[in-house]
């Protein structure tokens, strides 16, 4: 039987990530991975449904190409060369992080892992061939789909949002059941490709997690492009029929549609037999202190199965922390090990418009601070979104009216999720408005809308009556 210091399970962004920063560090490392490396993030979520974003949104612009003096004939979609350029791009990225485990001679092996041993001084991992020993344990095992009761999933009609990514032919109509971040997305990038989608909310907004400026902001971009939304409504039955699905709602309502996609959030899934042992958990999340330990020695966990943000960057930096502490444990060295604020980790949805945004929702830093400052800045105002004939939207930073400093950023407009890491590093120091208006803005750039908004607290905005 092998023996390896640190055993992976789970090889996503979390798991891979933590694996290659441990051999950086001379630490022999396993990886178990039961389908391929890069987890949901880059073979069915983050990577494919961006590549379907950036498709969409060349769709939409080419529309309007004639508004910048260009004429195109025969504008048409051909979703079987979308779909494989889908396909090609994931293998691409894909390929790409094999082979850096090739490289840098991390072994993956490529089994379902069932159960975990504990012994006197180590454990024993046991998949449905094999089974090796290893001292420290990283649980990294994600999430899956939720289902509603009365809505399991078949992959033909009812979909989750890995089977929306198998459909090789875009279908004439689409029901989103559920206004998330995943639903928003999706509904956006079909109902740009011409389907014609509608989205049911149970909750009054859609991404309720946003500040509520941009969550209203976002339902307005969508209805103007199509999208019929339904808020405050759930679902009281679906019946098939023939090829196509009858949705009763709460409002009386009645929809018909070719394809429902349930998108009503993702479960901590961790489907293994502790034997000798029992893990902790709270509900599905495995519970663990803020050094991503559980209840049992050695073992950690990190990611989605945490519950703590189910994002994929997040993943990797819980990972990068725990690689550290491992290096401070197995090696003796000295890392400072960082506390992670989830408040101050990114958020991004990458609808049309994008959102991106950091730190405290304005509802939450009244709760917190009391008083506060807001500063609003306009794309319609910045040169370079006329330029680029995309001028929708605003960011919104807000500070602590007492120590002035900046507790939150929010982006809804061209590019969000890229401006948003401006106010990722600003809010991450501890920037101050004073600190902060004195960096200065490249332009024309859209960054100056960051720029101006950081001026509003004070009410020095330039370019605002």
């Amino acid at each position: 039987m092998k023996n390896y210091t640190v055993a992976i399970i789970g090889g996503g962004p979390g798991g891979y990530v933590t694996a290659i920063r441990l051999k950086q560090y001379e630490i022999d490392v396993v990886v178990f991975e039961k389908e391929r490396l890069g987890g949901i993030c880059l073979n069915w979520g983050c990577i494919p449904t961006k590549t379907l974003v950036k498709i969409a949104d060349l769709f939409t612009e080419t529309k309007h190409a004639y508004d910048f003096g260009i004429s195109i004939e025969n504008l048409n979609i051909n979703y079987e060369k979308i779909f494989k350029r889908k396909n090609e791009i994931v293998d691409r990225l894909v390929s790409g992080v094999e082979f850096l485990f090739k490289k840098r001679d991390i072994p993956v092996i490529y089994e379902t892992v069932t159960g975990i041993k504990k012994n006197d001084e180590d454990y024993t991992i046991i998949t449905e061939n094999s089974s090796i020993n290893a001292k420290y344990i990283i649980l990294a095992t994600g999430s899956i789909p939720k289902e509603l009761p009365s809505l399991e999933f078949d992959g033909e009609n009812i979909l989750s949002s890995k089977d929306i990514l198998k459909m090789k032919k875009l279908p004439e109509k689409l029901a989103v059941i559920g206004g998330g971040v995943i639903g928003c997305e999706f509904a956006s990038i079909f109902s740009q490709l011409d389907v014609k989608v509608e989205i049911i909310e149970f909750l009054p907004n859609l991404v309720s997690t946003e500040d509520i400026e941009i969550s209203k902001r976002l339902a307005l971009a969508l209805i103007k492009s199509g999208i019929k939304i339904h808020l405050n409504t759930a679902v009281d039955s679906v019946e098939k029929i023939n090829d196509e699905l009858h949705i009763k709602l709460s409002n009386g309502k009645k929809i018909i549609t070719n394809k429902a996609l349930i998108s009503v959030g993702r479960t901590p899934h961790c489907n293994i037999e502790f034997i000798k042992c029992s893990l902790e958990k709270e509900d599905t999340t495995i519970k663990i202190d803020n050094n991503f330990k559980t209840n049992l020695h050695n073992i950690f966990a990190i990611g989605d199965i945490t519950g703590k943000m189910l994002l994929a960057h997040t993943a990797s930096k819980q990972g990068l922390i725990v690689a550290d502490i491992l290096q401070n444990k197995i090696k003796g060295t000295d890392n400072k090990i960082e506390e992670l604020l989830y408040e101050n980790i990114p958020r991004c949805t990458y609808t049309n418009p994008e959102i991106g945004s950091v730190g405290l929702t304005e509802a939450r830093a009244k709760e917190k601070y009391g008083e506060i400052l807001i500063g609003k800045s306009l794309f319609l105002a910045n040169g370079k979104a006329l330029g680029l004939g995309n001028t929708f939207g605003f960011v919104k930073t807000i500070a602590d009216k007492l120590s002035k400093k900046i507790v939150g950023m929010h982006i809804i407009g061209p590019h969000a999720t890229e401006l948003i890491a401006e106010g990722v590093i600003l809010i991450n120091n501890d920037m101050t408005i004073e600190k902060a208006v004195k960096i200065v803005y490249a332009h024309p750039t859209l960054s100056e809308v960051v720029a101006e908004s950081i001026e509003d607290l004070e009410k020095l905005a330039i370019h605002k009556i």
